[in-house]
């Protein structure tokens, strides 16, 4: 499938990917390397925090959000992405989930400073199997423009 330009992308379309399968071995692995607290390493101790079992932490479930960004269905030509606004992460993810990203254009303008670019505002939903979303956010990202056939010759 080829990938979209910046003009072939319209508000309001829809981008998907997942499901991506988080097994209890990658919340733990990951905790050790990068958020080792004890609701993310043991069960035990997850059990009795605020989330009542074992969670992947906020930073490995943005990796797994950031992972599938680069499965979008259909691909869109994105260069940079340029930040996330109004990030939340509502529910746990848990092991055993299966998380799928759905990802909407809401809004889209040409760069002022570089033609051969624009601009799209997207809704960001993670969710898991249950349709829970467990990460949302407003991102906003770099899309190259079709380049200028007349320019190319």
């Amino acid at each position: 499938m080829t990938s979209r330009y910046f003009e072939e992308i319209e508000v309001g379309d829809s981008f998907k990917a997942g499901p991506y399968f988080v097994s209890k071995d990658e919340i733990i692995q990951f905790a050790k390397q990068f958020d080792p607290r004890p609701f993310h390493l043991d069960e035990e101790a997850a059990a009795r925090s605020v989330f009542a079992g074992l969670s992947a932490s906020a930073a490995h479930t943005f990796a797994i959000f950031i992972s599938l960004t680069n499965k979008l269905q259909p691909p869109r030509r994105v260069l940079a992405g340029m930040g996330w606004d109004e990030l939340r992460l509502p529910n746990p993810v848990r092991p055993g989930d299966e998380l799928d990203l759905e990802v909407t254009a809401l809004e889209k303008r040409e760069s002022k400073s570089k033609p051969d670019r624009g601009i799209v505002r997207n809704q960001v939903r993670l969710r898991n199997q249950r349709r829970e979303i467990v990460l949302q956010a407003i991102g906003n990202i770099l899309v190259a423009r079709r380049p200028d056939e007349k320019a190319a010759k």
